[in-house]
């Protein structure tokens, strides 16, 4: 299988790091990329990560080349008591909220690594997808970071699916927190066929258990902080609680892990997840934050502004594109909003902005040991019918002729339900929400239009069916 990353990884890196015994050469290790030239074929061979398969990567610790001159360091301010900056490796930080992540967190003084095996950009080349916005190398993006403002952020790339790997990073960069974004995010991508729903149960839930055992190994004390997702609750008729709730039954009271409806392959290793960081909090000591976090939308924050090499990818297809960010390209390119069904399936939604606000709010007030906290991370609900008026009346001020369209729901969900779902726990810490107004819509309509010309419109209604997912692999052509 040729790497995917010969064209990027220069053949020299420089590696530096700001402990002398942290300085290590590049390692090749265990580890599979995807070949988008293979991945037409029916068997998807390498589809799913196999530990037992040797084969090697292009893996290695790395810290940005300057490109322009370098500002000068700024003197660490995070929530540290000692005058030692707190460590934090964020696993996914290439991807939508990853990336967002760590930039903040970078800003704010923390010291931060990535680790990162690439594949979301692979997923693209994989569907014949591209982000509306276009984005820079992961070796560019961390360079002109460098460049911009004076703060290194070292990356491992690799697959947390390959323990050696995990262990030496970890071993390596020996982190205070690890905020864990690396799984395959999508509920429809885990609903094509059978091999992508495997490999999304393996990658995520193999994933996490071994950056447990990593924390359980090598730093006992580190808090991991997990991306949950509201969707493990589905839609109950009764009031969502933050975690857990409290049961009389029987004559008896106990409170108890909140019941799990996950409605997706995707949603169902998420539940996973949760069990398992629960058990080892318990038997293990583990300290962990379990964000439970709605429906993301936007592309901005204050770091990926910067540059245009820092831009955040926005993704806009009915695979990985979120509802609020794929109606604002749809009204930007004259295609009637896609309303799935009845279109009053409530969910709860949060700006990217407060999306890095909650990780740090959590990395600065962190779990004990033995303890799995779990918040609910969204600051407002909305129905999807209630998102489409928003968008057509932010549309017609800018002139744009927005219409909506029924679409029969690809999904197997509630298309009218009661929905109340609590988030107190993370504005207690003091989250300071960016709530959807009239200035954001505006601004987010006016950047789709800004990218218009990069849309595709054969990836805007959906082709994944929840019923019709069948063991033949499916191939996903533009």
């Amino acid at each position: 299988m040729a790497h995917l990353l010969s064209a990027s990884c220069p053949s020299v890196i420089s590696l530096s790091s700001s402990r002398s015994k942290n300085s290590v050469k590049p390692f090749g290790l265990k580890q599979t990329f995807f070949n988008p030239q293979s991945l037409s074929r029916s068997s998807l061979k390498g589809l799913v990560f196999q530990e037992k398969q040797a084969r090697r990567s292009c893996a290695f610790r790395a810290t940005a080349v300057p490109i322009s001159q370098e500002a000068p360091p700024e003197t660490s301010t995070n929530s540290s008591s000692s005058s030692k900056p707190k460590r934090v490796m964020v696993i996914g930080g290439d991807g939508y909220c990853g990336w967002a992540t760590a930039l903040h967190l970078s800003k704010k003084n923390y010291e931060v690594a990535i680790v990162d095996n690439l594949v979301r950009r692979l997923f693209d080349h994989q569907l014949g997808l591209e982000s509306l916005t276009p984005i820079a190398s992961i070796h560019d993006r961390i360079s002109r970071w460098k460049a911009l403002t004076g703060k290194s952020i070292e990356l491992y790339v690799g697959d947390i699916c390959d323990f050696e790997f995990l262990a030496e990073s970890f071993k390596s960069f020996e982190p205070d927190s690890v905020v864990h974004f690396g799984e395959q995010r999508s509920a429809p991508y885990s609903m094509i066929d059978r091999s992508r729903a495997v490999f999304t149960q393996h990658n995520n839930v193999i994933g996490t258990l071994n950056v447990l055992f990593a924390i359980k190994e090598f730093q006992e004390e580190c808090h991991l902080v997990k991306l949950g997702t509201m969707g493990e609750y589905g839609t109950p008729n009764i009031d969502i609680e933050e975690g857990y709730i409290t049961i009389t039954h029987n004559g008896r009271t106990d409170t108890l892990p909140y019941p799990k409806q996950a409605s997706s392959f995707y949603h169902l290793s998420k539940v996973h997840d949760s069990h398992n960081i629960a058990f080892t909090c318990k038997a293990w000591g583990i300290r962990a934050t379990d964000l439970n976090q709605g429906v993301v939308y936007g592309v901005k924050t204050d770091e990926t502004e910067m540059h245009e090499e820092l831009r955040n990818r926005l993704d806009y297809d009915a695979v990985f594109g979120t509802a609020l960010n794929r109606f604002c390209v749809q009204a930007a390119v004259g295609h009637p909003l896609t309303v799935y069904g009845k279109g009053g399936q409530t969910r709860g939604y949060l700006d990217i902005r407060d999306t890095v606000q909650c990780v740090e709010l959590a990395i600065a007030n962190p779990a004990k040991a033995g303890e799995f906290r779990v918040f609910n991370q969204f600051t407002e609900q909305f129905s999807v019918n209630e998102l489409a008026s928003l968008v057509t009346k932010a549309g017609s001020k800018l002139g744009l002729d927005v219409t909506k369209m029924t679409v029969p729901n690809p999904r197997v969900e509630a298309e009218e339900h009661y929905y109340n779902a609590k988030h107190t726990k993370l504005m207690e810490l003091g989250l300071e929400p960016h709530y959807l107004s009239e200035s954001l819509l505006d601004s987010l309509l006016n950047f789709a239009v800004q990218f218009r010309d990069r849309v595709d419109t054969k990836q805007i209604m959906p082709s994944v069916s929840w019923k019709k997912i069948g063991v033949k692999t499916k191939s996903m052509t533009a």
